[in-house]
């Protein structure tokens, strides 16, 4: 008898996002958080914007690319396409990842292999999950050995200067530790399944020379525009102003951006500002800031999606 997917799935992450944004509006200090959300200038909308169609069309590009090395056609065009299409469902759908299900289930519907055209859309998300790791890993290695501030606060207690930062550094660490523990519970099935013939893929789409050097380019390019848009954000709020200013942000925001990658909400709302929450104060800075520019970030995503919706009920994607 064929296992049957619990009709509640999706309404727990829907849950699970309204409590972690409601709990963050209890411990938070609501009007000092409306006061971080002023500072936001309406003009940045336009180059962050801009950021977005870069990292979409590159995005596409490597997917297509990890595609070819598995044999199987993708124009640009219908690769721009689908991808936008899928960003809009990860930000509208429970998970954030069923706008990539979707994706490689219409390139599946016209490649050689339907299996292939899976492997391309993990590939394609792995090589940019592997170099978010790295670099967040060296950002926040040298924010912490440099130290500093944001908005002109003192931010010289960076973790590692006291007890209780080492405390809730390593507190963080482990509760991160635990939920990516959790997420690979919950798609064990899904990752034994494919192991096999996945670990083949990725020799050929990823690890091979020159593959893996194209993969790494592309994908510090998604990652730097991802990066760029809080930084454009913050610019816009008058963060920064001291002289180690935009280290500490971008340190900081790609921890935001590694807790987007647990699929327990919808399109990362709670969690990435629950992370906010957590780190700002890490670095001195009060969580009010860093929720509101989580906050600003995630509607300007939202936003850049849009025009995936125009593609809701078009055609599957061509492959050939």
């Amino acid at each position: 008898m064929a296992e049957q997917v619990p009709r509640s799935g999706p309404l727990w992450r829907w849950a699970a996002t309204a409590l972690l944004l409601l709990g963050l509006l209890w411990w938070l200090d609501v009007p000092d958080l409306m006061a971080e959300l002023e500072r936001f200038q309406l003009w940045v909308v336009v180059p962050a914007l801009a950021l977005t169609v870069v990292q979409v069309c590159v995005s596409a590009w490597r997917w297509r690319f990890t595609a070819r090395c598995l044999s199987l056609q993708l124009p640009l065009v219908v690769a721009v396409k689908e991808y936008y299409l899928a960003t809009f469902l990860n930000q509208v759908l429970p998970g954030g990842v069923l706008g990539d299900v979707n994706r490689a289930w219409r390139h599946s519907l016209d490649a050689a292999s339907r299996l292939a055209s899976v492997h391309a859309v993990v590939i394609e998300r792995l090589s940019g999950q592997v170099v978010l790791v790295a670099l967040a890993a060296l950002l926040m290695a040298v924010a912490f050995a440099v130290g500093g501030g944001i908005n002109g606060r003192p931010g010289a207690t960076l973790p590692g200067s006291g007890a209780i930062d080492a405390f809730r550094l390593l507190f963080v660490l482990a509760l991160f530790l635990a939920m990516l523990a959790a997420a690979a519970v919950i798609f064990r099935t899904r990752l034994l399944r494919y192991g096999r013939q996945l670990a083949g893929d990725i020799r050929a789409a990823l690890l091979r020379w020159p593959v893996w050097l194209i993969q790494l380019a592309s994908s510090l390019l998604v990652v730097g525009s991802y990066l760029a848009v809080f930084v454009v954000l913050a610019f816009g709020a008058g963060y920064l102003v001291e002289d180690n200013s935009l280290l500490i942000l971008l340190a900081l925001c790609s921890g935001l951006l590694l807790s987007m990658v647990i699929p327990v909400t919808v399109a990362g709302w709670g969690v990435r500002e629950g992370a906010a929450a957590v780190l700002w104060p890490l670095a001195g800075l009060p969580a009010e800031q860093g929720v509101a520019l989580s906050i600003g970030y995630g509607l300007l995503v939202l936003l850049s999606s849009l025009p995936g919706a125009v593609f809701t009920f078009s055609s599957a994607a061509t492959a050939r």
